[in-house]
């Protein structure tokens, strides 16, 4: 992973890697519980795009509640829309210090290493990435963001306790995507986007630390993402060593590349819902060829969705994101 990092770093061409599955819904017929119940259905969704556009990686889905859930979180379900995390279920220290650490493989954290340990046996010669959340924001989910957000400043040995127990947790869980024969985790840390500086490295980066430092080496790359307002938070994020940093679409990528060591892949950001759900092919177009235009000094720049490309996105838009890509490539 460390070479194909070099090889990618070092290219004149450009390359992409959105963060899209349930998109391969449309080409397969499956539903969204299919994809996130189901690891044949899933991977099924993750081959179909890559036949069709052949992005330089790929992953299973983005889903931000499976860990919550295993930790005994509520989760609502929905046809049309990705599983999401309702209720609280640490209220107090007391609670927090109860809280049992599941085992890798409760509820549907069984579901996303078999996808990975499917693509990695039928897909060999493109590198697979597994998914999980960050541990700011699965203490979030369990803790309720709103409380965790003033338990940051009124209670924060509270807050200690569950990212503790939430990190011991995650990496157990990108050991297992390792042993399956993954050869990355992309770690989703939304919610540390909310965070100042400070404490973004205090209540976030210095957990993602542990989790990189147990898995990552030259044969296992760890990409994180955080999709909020980053642009004073990059020295924190590049501080948690990880070789792949990803960005949303709060930030112009102007702010962020000349932050970052030129060893490090830096991916992002066109919008998932403004542009790639709900924009046409002509716009599409445009804001890839601009994103692409300013990130010319960057070598390390990877073209890839602010977020995960959500259900229901046209396949025309996604068609229109390659084109865009190829053809820039064509008159470098």
């Amino acid at each position: 992973m460390y070479n194909w990092l070099q090889t990618i770093a070092q290219s004149n061409k450009r390359y992409a890697f959105p963060v899209m599955t349930y998109p391969g819904i449309e080409l397969t017929g499956k539903s969204i519980m299919d994809v996130i119940t189901d690891a044949d259905s899933q991977f099924s969704c993750i081959e179909k795009l890559f036949r069709r556009y052949t992005p330089i990686a790929i992953g299973s889905v983005m889903d931000l509640s499976a860990e919550a859930e295993a930790f005994g979180s509520q989760v609502r379900y929905s046809p049309t829309e990705v599983p999401t995390v309702i209720g609280q279920l640490i209220t107090s220290q007391a609670d927090a210090e109860a809280l049992n650490i599941p085992k890798v493989g409760a509820g549907r954290t069984s579901v996303y290493p078999k996808v990975c340990e499917t693509a990695a046996l039928k897909l060999p010669d493109v590198p697979v990435f597994g998914g999980l959340i960050g541990p700011f924001s699965l203490a979030g989910r369990l803790m309720d963001m709103t409380n965790i957000m003033i338990a940051t400043i009124e209670d924060p040995d509270t807050v200690e306790i569950v990212l503790n127990k939430c990190t011991d947790f995650l990496v157990e869980y990108a050991k297992t995507f390792k042993g399956k024969g993954a050869n990355g985790i992309f770690i989703a840390e939304p919610a540390a986007g909310l965070l100042s500086p400070a404490w973004c490295e205090d209540f976030s980066s210095r957990f993602v630390k542990k989790i990189v430092d147990a898995v990552q080496d030259e044969e296992f790359m760890v990409i994180l993402h955080n999709c909020g307002n980053t642009k004073k938070q990059v020295p924190s994020l590049v501080g948690t060593g990880a070789w792949g940093l990803h960005f949303g679409n709060a930030v112009n990528m102007t702010d962020i590349l000349p932050q970052i060591p030129g060893d490090r892949l830096v991916f992002g950001n066109i919008d998932p819902s403004v542009v790639f759900k709900n924009g046409t092919a002509v716009q599409m177009e445009e804001k890839v060829v601009q994103l692409l235009t300013d990130m010319k000094p960057y070598p390390n720049f990877v073209l890839s969705s602010g977020c995960d490309v959500p259900p229901g996105t046209p396949l025309t838009n996604i068609d229109a994101f390659y084109q865009a890509l190829n053809d820039f490539n064509l008159n470098l």
